[in-house]
């Protein structure tokens, strides 16, 4: 439901843990294939979720997705409570933000649906692609963040790329582009939110709340706009939890194998297979327009992730960090 670039590289790794390169090798070839793999696992749920909710409400296709999310994340917890590791994934240190994140989470996959029964599948996933943008503004006051104007331009370029993908005051405008907008408003509130749980909660933690919480509301709303589906329906609603599901996880998996600086450049191939998937099995072909919008959305992503990187490496001896200025 969200892109790579976004969902990864916002996180930083906790300051008391060891580098994972160093616990488990740099293995970069590896990690790029992983992202790869995930985005076309991200791109196939995205197409398939679009398929549903011509049938079904955006409210019940999600409420099915959250089935199969939290079906996988009950079975990964038996599966640790039996093989006796580490402590419940029920347990947080931090409950509180973790059911801001999994609200955060369900009112972005809501406005995705709603998104994605009206737009193209790459459209909606490459407007998705703005999140960055809003995760530099919210970290300041959220996290106390220094943003240098070199980021800020960076913002500003992706925004200007959306723009150009949506056209505003033109014949191509329509309100529904709004939507993954907004979608990707509350996934950087997400992705801010973890920044700040990580280190207290394990990622495994982190998931199955998200996915409690998420299926708690949505069993609430979903009665308001029940239409009981068929097997078939349900079939492929689960699927999309499972898929989705990998998807994230094998993201997961990916960035401990290689630094982010690395992987990011290969996650907006997401755009790619969406478009593709979006070609082969609901007709539609990218425009001129959109092209060059995506292709300045990826510059300023790939330039973020290069400010992240060079933020990150440590300086040489003598010389003074920059203070977190990007």
């Amino acid at each position: 439901m969200t892109p790579v670039a976004s969902l990864t590289l916002p996180i930083a790794a906790p300051s008391a843990r060891p580098a994972l390169p160093a616990l488990l090798g740099d293995q970069p070839l590896r990690g790029i294939v992983l992202v790869v793999v995930s985005t076309v696992f991200l791109s196939s749920s995205d197409a398939t979720a679009k398929y549903l909710t011509g049938q079904l409400s955006g409210i019940e296709v999600a409420w099915l997705r959250y089935v199969g999310f939290l079906a996988v994340m009950l079975a990964a917890a038996l599966v640790r409570a039996q093989m006796k590791r580490g402590a419940s994934p029920f347990r947080s240190a931090r409950p509180g933000l973790q059911v801001v994140r999994g609200i955060a989470l369900v009112a972005s996959s809501l406005l995705f649906l709603a998104g994605l029964r009206v737009l193209p599948v790459a459209e909606t996933t490459a407007i998705a692609f703005v999140s960055p943008i809003f995760v530099t503004a919210l970290s300041i006051p959220v996290l106390g963040e220094k943003v240098g104007a070199r980021r800020w331009a960076a913002a500003f370029v992706g925004l200007l790329g959306v723009l150009i993908i949506v056209r505003p005051g033109t014949g191509a405008f329509q309100t529904a582009a709004l939507l993954p907008i907004v979608s990707a408003l509350f996934w950087a509130g997400a992705l801010v939110v973890t920044r700040k749980i990580n280190g207290y909660d394990a990622p495994q933690t982190t998931m199955t709340w998200s996915a409690i919480v998420g299926f708690l509301i949505l069993s609430v709303l979903v009665p308001f706009v029940w239409e009981t589906p068929n097997l078939n329906q349900v079939a492929i609603g689960a699927a999309i939890g499972f898929i989705s599901t990998a998807g994230h996880w094998i993201v997961t998996i990916a960035y401990r194998h290689a630094p982010a600086s690395t992987l990011v450049p290969f996650s907006y191939s997401q755009i790619i297979w969406a478009g593709l998937l979006g070609f082969l099995f609901f007709g539609t072909v990218p425009d001129a327009v959109m092209g060059l919008g995506v292709l300045v959305i990826c510059g300023s992503g790939l330039y973020t992730a290069h400010r992240e990187r060079m933020r990150r490496v440590p300086a040489p001896t003598g010389v003074l960090p920059a203070g977190g200025v990007r």
